[in-house]
Parts: structure tokens; C-alpha cells; sequence
């Protein structure tokens, strides 16, 4: 079997952990990156769910393609099923994307799975900010993985600006205003 490309537009893209023997941004159309996924074990709790991302229907989303030698499809397969197919949340899909270099293949894809009970819906930029304040779970607090991920994309010269609008909307306990002082 032939080498094979797989998408990630996540952690996926700094921690990708199989073997790949090449990295270029891509370009996948029709989904887009967004906290559209309801965490109650690693970024949040059943009394405050977190948000983590997904690749939910409709815009565009740039990521990270690795191109996996063929010999290690089996093993880099089995890796990436047990790290994204957890609770099902996602679809395994072949999809076609634009490679840097201006050349079109099929990814591996992990995207949402909307009939999901974990599916948090099309939230806005507000909500999100909102869910994701103060929800901690087994993994950090859901806040550190935004900024870590908003802070990974920049470093790879990626803009998400949904993302970031977020990010600018979340309010860290560091950051809140101290309560005014009596005179």
C-alpha cells in the first residue's frame, strides 16, 4: 500500500505522535476548526462541561497533512483510532484537501459527529467563552487549551480568528478586576 496524507487541524498538528516522513499546511473546504464538542472528562466535569475542538460543517478550515509511509498504515491507523475514536464524538473520513505546495490528495479526516450527544451545536463566540471559563478537567483547565492551541497555530503562522476572538472573550482569574476598595 502507498503513503498516505492524514489532516490535522488540532493538537494533532504539534503532538502528532506517529512517524511521517513529510508536514504541509493544508487547506480542507467545507468544515472549519471550532469548539463545537462537549468535554466532561478532560477539559471539564459533568457539573461544568468544557468545549474542545472539532471540525464542524461549513467554512474552511488550515492545518497540518503528514504524509505517512505506507508501511506504517496499519500501526499509525490503529494509534490514530484509539486517540480520536474515544467516545466516537468524531468520523473517521477520507477527505480531499490542498496540499502548500498547490497539490490536491485525500486526508484521513476526523470530523464531527453532529448526532452525538457530545456535539455542543454551532456555538458563538460569547457562549463559547462562557463554557469554557472555569471548566477544569482531568487534562488542565479548558482556558489553558485554548490559549495553548491559539498560541501552537501562531507559532505555525495560522490564523483562526474565530478562535481567537474567543480567546480575547475568556476571562482568567488573574485577569479579573480586583473588587473596588473601601476609602
Amino acid at each position: 500500500m502507498g503513503d498516505f496524507w492524514v489532516f490535522g487541524y488540532g493538537s494533532l498538528m504539534w503532538r502528532p505522535g506517529f512517524a511521517h516522513r513529510e508536514t504541509q499546511k493544508a487547506h480542507l473546504s467545507g468544515y472549519r476548526r471550532a469548539l463545537c464538542i462537549t468535554s466532561h472528562i478532560h477539559r471539564g466535569s459533568v457539573e461544568k462541561p468544557g468545549l474542545v475542538l472539532g471540525l464542524d460543517r461549513g467554512g474552511s478550515c488550515v492545518g497540518l497533512a503528514f504524509r505517512v509511509p505506507g508501511e506504517l498504515t496499519d500501526e499509525v491507523m490503529a494509534y490514530l483510532r484509539q486517540r480520536e475514536l474515544i467516545t466516537n464524538v468524531y468520523l473517521e473520513k477520507r477527505l480531499p484537501i490542498r496540499l502548500e505546495d498547490g497539490s490536491r490528495v485525500q486526508a484521513v479526516t476526523y470530523v464531527t459527529d453532529r448526532s452525538h450527544i457530545q456535539y455542543a451545536g454551532q456555538v458563538d463566540v460569547e457562549e463559547a467563552a462562557r463554557r469554557v471559563c472555569g471548566s477544569v478537567g482531568l487534562s488542565g483547565r479548558n482556558e489553558d487549551y485554548v490559549l495553548n492551541t491559539i498560541q501552537h497555530l501562531t507559532a505555525l503562522g495560522i490564523r483562526d480568528r474565530w478562535l481567537e476572538n474567543v480567546a480575547r472573550h475568556l476571562t482568567l482569574p488573574d485577569e479579573q478586576e480586583a473588587p473596588p476598595q473601601a476609602p
